[in-house]
């Protein structure tokens, strides 16, 4: 894919906050410096708005119905559509304990119909997706995703892992914001225009190349307080809301 190539964006926001998402905030940044390099129309849509069944397990989607999910009378039909024509597709959430929100989860287990079926196949070992994307286009994904640890890395593993699964290691782009929901909290308006500004630059830089540098994307995974600062912080919050404050 090139520059030119990116002509309509859609960020599922998966945060059950919706637009009160302190994760929303990031993504908005990033996508603004997209557009601002590329001009392609942008589309977000609350999973906390929609109706979503969750997965019965039947896997008609790998047999019966091959590639079509038998649940018809939700909102799973629109959105799939919406993915398949997009150029560029974000998923925007925090991290719930150690893995997506329950929303987010509801939603991609419904996405099973997108995964070719399984034939008894052995782990990849090169990072290839376990399944392989059904009709594979030549689309961009791209998760953001927040948290409140200051050291992101042990605390993503296993969403990371569950991504590789599905994607194929190399076959998306997970953007890391640790400490954001504090950062947000404090309503330091400076200190967040500043953090959100590099999330911005990021994208233009991602609309100009459709990749980031390594320079880049180790400093958008730097969390924006010091690891004492940040003690400080946690301690008070936790002081006041353990006194009603």
């Amino acid at each position: 894919m090139k520059s030119a190539d990116i002509k309509k964006i859609l960020i599922l926001n998966g945060s059950p906050k919706k637009e009160r998402s302190a994760t929303i905030n990031v993504t908005k940044s990033f996508v603004d410096g997209i557009v601002e390099e590329t001009g392609a129309s942008v589309e977000y849509i609350n999973l906390a708005d929609l109706n979503i069944k969750p997965c019965t397990g039947c896997l008609s989607c790998w047999g019966r119905t091959e590639g079509e999910c038998v649940i018809k009378n939700d909102d799973i039909p629109m959105i799939k559509k919406k993915i398949e024509e997009c150029d560029i597709f974000i998923e925007s959430f925090p991290l719930f304990f150690f893995g997506m929100p329950g929303t987010m989860k509801v939603f991609t287990d419904r996405m099973l119909s997108m995964m070719n079926t399984y034939m008894g196949q052995k782990s990849p070992v090169n990072g290839e997706s376990f399944h392989g994307i059904r009709n594979p286009k030549d689309q961009k994904f791209i998760v953001i995703t927040s948290c409140a640890y200051t050291e992101y890395g042990p605390v993503y593993e296993p969403l990371i892992k569950q991504f590789d699964c599905i994607c194929g290691k190399d076959n998306y782009l997970m953007l890391f914001s640790p400490q954001l929901k504090t950062l947000m909290d404090l309503q330091n308006e400076s200190k967040i225009d500043k953090y959100l500004s590099k999330f911005k630059e990021a994208g233009k830089e991602y609309g100009r190349n459709v990749e980031l540098s390594a320079e880049t994307y180790e400093l958008l995974k730097k969390p924006p307080f010091t690891e004492g600062a940040y003690k400080i912080f946690l301690n008070n919050f936790w002081t006041n809301e353990r006194e009603g404050r």
